[in-house]
């Protein structure tokens, strides 16, 4: 049976716009439910209660004839602990900056106010964004809230979890791999990456300067659209940031959907390709064209990014020395500063991706691992080029499997980087990629579906994720 998804953000605007819903009732039900439910999930590593009450009723005070100009009045949103928010702290879930207060809001963070958004707290993560789990954190983990015993993915995993356990309307997340679809599937939200460029960075902490994007985690595909619209656009302070070209919109009749063979093959969990499948048949049913397709240089793509990843890491990390900011061990020799501020302030996970990234970029392995891994980038980026001349959207699955539990894969990086095998291609190729809710398994756990499309074109994603959320059955 079909069904019309509504947009929950849009619904609320106009109902606070209407003055059948005040802000201020809105905010203090979030935290409510923030209250009820953080002991449990843990998703947010602090609550702006102060703040978000105060902006909700300026909200309610000011005049709303330009509510148009408004698209989230009023409309409480989560941001991830690595994104900055004026006067508040902006940790990246690390020691090495749990006392770093924000002295700026991230052009994001602008571009959400002047829509009228109300921020409501920052949401734990995987240290500096460098997980697939949401176990990196330095401050505890994020608990699913569909299964308190399992992940909720990572690194944006506690953004996910907020979104999927009510105690906001949406997030912002970032995405360097799949760290915004990998948790909005295995917590059953959307989550978009959009296009590298699409977003301004400025006031992100960075991970990995060329992957790195910030995107919305919502209910709806609806409500990713609306946070998208609000935070995209060309921004004076990031140089990669571009104009966007015309809006591409095709009839659903002429779509095509490219399904590629080398993500239906070994490692992928029987009900997840399943919940996949099933999903293509029912819009091949509302007119969608499937066409099999070949991405031959998918193999190559996780090996690639974790060696492009960690050499970017070590090249951004190299700020945090004790020396300029954020966690210092103090010592008589300048050395001994540097290497115990770094041993003592990074966790596990970052310290391995620093070394395995300064071994990358060290004399005599910077060409034999760097630049190759970069020419074969440009192949995967060819690869899409190609593909997408033949169709319009990619679809996959977004996760191998649903959400594994706490300590599966934690003591094997190997096996925890094969989180991220579907979604790394797209950020390598600098394409947007939507994850949109599909099914769940047999153990009642998300399953989601990815749609990745041309550069810049977002809508065909939101266009192809509406018409998958009319054709969900679950």
């Amino acid at each position: 049976m079909e069904k019309e998804m509504i947009s929950i953000i849009k619904d609320t605007v106009r109902a606070i716009a209407n003055g059948e819903l005040s802000s201020e009732t809105l905010v203090r039900q979030t935290f409510e439910k923030c209250s009820a439910r953080e002991g449990d999930i843990h998703a947010f590593l602090e609550l702006y209660e102060s703040s978000a009450l105060e902006e909700a009723r300026a909200v309610d005070q000011a005049d709303k004839t330009d509510r148009d100009a408004k698209p989230l009045l009023g409309v409480p949103i989560a941001i991830k602990d690595n994104i900055l928010v004026s006067g508040h702290i902006a940790s990246a879930a690390s020691h090495m900056l749990e006392t770093y207060y924000a002295s700026y809001d991230a052009t994001v963070i602008q571009r959400l106010r002047k829509a009228g958004a109300i921020i409501i707290g920052r949401t734990n993560m995987d240290e500096f964004a460098m997980g697939s789990s949401t176990e990196n954190s330095a401050f505890g983990v994020t608990k699913n809230p569909h299964d308190l015993s399992r992940i909720p993915g990572g690194s944006s995993g506690g953004s996910a979890a907020a979104v999927a356990a009510g105690e906001c309307m949406g997030a912002l997340g970032s995405d360097t791999g799949g760290s915004i679809r990998q948790p909005a599937a295995l917590c059953g939200v959307v989550g978009l990456k959009p296009t590298y460029g699409a977003v301004s960075r400025h006031g992100l902490i960075a991970m990995a300067s060329s992957l790195d994007v910030i995107g919305p985690i919502t209910k709806t595909v609806a409500d990713a659209e609306i946070m998208f619209n609000v935070i995209k656009g060309k921004d004076s302070l990031d140089s990669t940031t571009v104009e966007r070209d015309a809006v591409f919109e095709k009839p659903i009749k002429e779509i095509r959907i490219g399904i590629p063979k080398e993500y239906f093959g070994a490692g992928l969990n029987a009900e997840v390709k399943q919940a996949v499948e099933s999903t293509l048949e029912k819009l091949k049913t509302k007119s969608y064209q499937l066409k099999a397709i070949s991405l031959p240089h998918t193999d190559y793509a996780l090996p690639c990014y974790y060696i492009i990843m960690p050499a970017e890491v070590s090249a951004n990390l190299s700020r945090f020395d004790g020396i300029r900011y954020g966690f210092s061990e103090q010592s008589d020799d300048l050395l001994d500063v540097y290497m115990k501020s770094r041993r003592n302030g990074f966790g596990d996970e970052v310290r391995r991706r620093v070394l395995l990234g300064t071994y990358i970029l060290s004399a005599g392995y910077y060409d034999a691992y760097y630049i190759k891994a970069q020419q074969v980038r440009s192949l995967i980026k060819r690869d899409f080029e190609k593909a997408f001349e033949e169709v319009d959207v990619i679809a996959s699955p977004t996760t191998p499997t649903p959400a594994f539990k706490f300590g599966e894969k934690s003591n094997d990086p190997i096996e925890m980087y094969l989180s991220d095998i579907y979604t790394v291609s797209a950020n390598l190729a600098g394409i947007p990629a939507l994850s949109v809710p599909c099914g769940v398994s047999s153990e009642g756990l998300p399953i989601g579906i990815q749609f990745m499309g041309r550069w810049l074109e977002e809508n065909t994603l939101f266009q192809v994720g509406k018409k998958c959320e009319e054709v969900m059955t679950y």
